[in-house]
């Protein structure tokens, strides 16, 4: 089977990279022909035969080339255009959307139709949620400024983006992701798509907002690239690892790290919010890990946190950290309860509430062999591996 990955960014930046890196390679060992399409870039690491990618686009910096960027967000001729060049070239049987809108922008969808009219051959078009884009136009569900969780774009009433500035405090931007939102919705050009892949139950409950999508949604939870035969002794810290950035909740652990001077933490990535973790005597910020140096912080943490004030879809952190067995902390905010065991793998506290966060923070510092019984049973918990989440992905495909 040929695959084409479609996903904005070609090299790593977030989860949807990770997933398409993963199993794109995954599906290449289990003897299936994969290319990717997206934008060009330098740190660029995938890619495709004809060598045709978009010219890349960055939302935070200057030049002439953006005062063009309103209007291609909306709809590019360019990506129509380059992705033709890798359909008449590779001929794939399913062409798998991930995160394209913006950059790339849905307008390709409709070269993919195009495409499969000419050759007169069925091609499965599948999209992987890993936001609530086609929901909400910031795709995080929540005012940027205010840290606000917010619902009011369902059912297609986007003009609360205008209204709360919800793209980059932007009014102009905002008006145009509202105007994005608003055609392809009103051009019903989601309902080109086979299949949705939803990671997370929640996921699936937001989207089935839009009757369009509804019936084309399947729910299947991400998977884990890590064994349980990784082992580690544990050590005396409490982690997080991840963008320090406000919607991931950092700010509320910050101060609650304040709050206990006692306990030792580590911090693993980095983002805006790095000078704050800087300045505490009880943080040790271990900067932007990854392989075994990033698996040996996670296995060896007494904990780990997710304190997310938005609602998250399905985080490869907290699979990855009690896979590695180390239970996880996080607040009640979207896909993530679904994925930790109460009071055995973890503890989902409710959102937001910095009291429930610290104390529970405490209860893994204080109570050492109570936290080893969360840490075995975790090891005992069981994700889907890569190879198995792929067999699944693989009948969405032949469906």
């Amino acid at each position: 089977m040929k695959i084409l990955m479609v996903n904005k960014f070609l090299y790593p930046n977030g989860g949807s990279e990770t997933y398409i890196f993963d199993v794109g390679n995954q599906l290449l060992e289990m003897g299936h022909k994969i290319e990717y399409f997206g934008m060009n870039h330098k740190d660029r690491i995938v890619g495709n035969r004809m060598e045709s990618y978009t010219e890349s686009m960055d939302f935070h910096q200057g030049g002439l080339q953006k005062l063009f960027y309103p209007f291609k967000i909306i709809y590019s001729v360019e990506a129509r255009k380059k992705i033709r060049k890798v359909l008449e070239d590779f001929q794939p049987d399913v062409v798998h959307f991930n995160n394209i809108n913006f950059q790339l922008t849905p307008s390709i969808i409709y070269e993919v139709k195009k495409w499969e009219r000419k050759r007169k051959h069925p091609v499965k078009l599948i999209y992987t949620a890993h936001d609530y884009q086609w929901v909400c136009p910031n795709h995080l569900m929540m005012i940027p400024a205010s840290g606000t969780v917010c619902f009011a774009c369902k059912g297609s009433n986007y003009k609360a983006c205008v209204k709360n500035r919800c793209i980059h405090n932007s009014l102009v931007k905002s008006l145009f992701a509202s105007l994005e939102g608003y055609l392809y919705h009103r051009l019903k050009t989601y309902q080109l798509i086979d299949h949705i892949i939803c990671p997370s139950y929640f996921m699936e409950k937001m989207l089935s907002t839009d009757p369009i999508l509804k019936p084309k949604l399947i729910t299947c939870h991400n998977y884990c690239n890590l064994s349980s035969r990784y082992s580690y002794e544990k050590k005396d810290y409490i982690l997080y690892f991840g963008r320090y950035a406000k919607e991931k909740g950092v700010e509320i652990l910050l101060e609650t790290c304040k709050e206990l001077p006692q306990v030792s933490f580590v911090f693993a990535g980095g983002g805006p919010l790095e000078e704050e973790v800087e300045k505490l005597s009880n943080v040790v910020n271990m900067g932007f890990l990854k392989g075994e140096e990033l698996r040996k912080v996670i296995g060896e943490a007494r904990v780990s946190i997710l304190p997310s004030i938005c609602n998250e879809n399905c985080p490869f952190t907290v699979i990855e950290s009690q896979v590695l067995g180390t239970p996880v902390i996080s607040f009640a905010m979207g896909g993530i309860p679904e994925l930790i065991t109460e009071e055995k793998t973890g503890m989902v506290v409710e959102a937001g509430n910095k009291l429930k966060l610290k104390q529970a923070i405490q209860f893994f510092w204080e109570q050492k062999e109570e936290a080893e019984v969360y840490s075995k049973n975790c090891k005992e918990k069981k994700f889907d591996s890569l190879e198995e989440y792929c067999e699944k992905i693989l009948k969405i495909y032949q469906d």
